[in-house]
């Protein structure tokens, strides 16, 4: 039986590794997850943990913030968002589920990356948004490189009977469009997912799947995957449990005359149950 500090050692080793992986393996993973995401009941509530961690889903960083939080009702409107706070290492809110049917919870920031020199030489970096860039970074700074980064973390919760509403698309960035029900995953069954990338079909896109978990085993056991020329892609899950599905495109698409690279990312928590 390995001891104590055998495992740790091999954690380590294995932490070390996955370091160097694409995808998955970013320094930090940025997600949210619903208490429970398929409920029933005369009164459904559920609490939402949101944070950026190393592990799945663990505590150890810091919380996602909760600027730009929206709770989408299976009506399409608003949803109340209560309870809502930030702590050291993650930010927490309850949704009462009012109405039958699914709730998109998504997190959606966007925002710049500079980097220039001074009058001295110094490399200097900057993050912000479009509209203090002007005021934050010198006009006519040297080597000056900007990129917009464009990021969205989203969950599924269904009342009831999935509905689709919430599913539909806003057509800017990278965007997730379910082929099948983010709420109606069966572990041994094959999934059908599809991305898009402002509207249109991204192709050709590596997407990391990663169970939770991470902290207690060796192995990352990412299911890595690339979409095809319409922008799906096939789970078949493994196990029941949660997954963190991850995706990422870096292109010249940028929306802000800044500039000259954007960066777009997707990240969503899914619930797989048991056959």
């Amino acid at each position: 039986m390995k001891t104590i500090a055998t495992k740790l050692s091999v954690r380590a080793a294995a932490l070390a590794l996955a370091a160097l992986m694409p995808l998955a393996a970013h320094a930090h993973r940025q997600w949210l997850l619903p208490s429970a995401t398929v409920l029933s009941g005369s009164d459904p509530w559920v609490t939402v943990d949101a944070a950026v961690s190393n592990d799945l889903f663990y505590f150890e960083h810091f919380p996602l913030r909760l600027d730009n939080l929206a709770v989408t009702a299976p009506d399409g409107a608003a949803a109340k968002v209560e309870n809502a706070g930030t702590g050291r290492y993650r930010s927490t809110f309850d949704v009462h589920l009012t109405q039958p049917g699914t709730y998109k919870v998504a997190v959606v920031n966007r925002g710049l990356f500079a980097s220039y020199k001074d009058g001295n030489g110094q490399t200097k970096r900057w993050r912000g948004t479009a509209e203090t860039f002007a005021k934050e970074v010198p006009a006519g700074a040297q080597d000056l490189q900007v990129t917009q980064a464009d990021s969205r973390v989203e969950a599924f919760v269904t009342a009831g009977k999935p509905s689709a509403r919430v599913l539909q698309t806003t057509g800017v960035g990278l965007e997730l469009a379910p082929v099948t029900h983010p709420n109606d995953l069966v572990a041994g069954d094959a999934a059908s997912f599809r991305l898009l990338l402002d509207g249109k079909p991204a192709a050709n896109v590596k997407v990391a799947v990663v169970p939770g978990g991470i902290r207690y085993r060796d192995q990352l056991q990412e299911i890595a995957l690339t979409t095809d020329a319409d922008g799906k892609f096939s789970v078949k899950w493994p196990a029941p449990g949660m997954y963190w599905m991850e995706a990422e495109v870096r292109d010249d698409k940028a929306a802000v005359k800044e500039a000259k690279t954007r960066r777009a990312s997707y990240a969503a928590t899914v619930e797989v149950l048991p056959q």
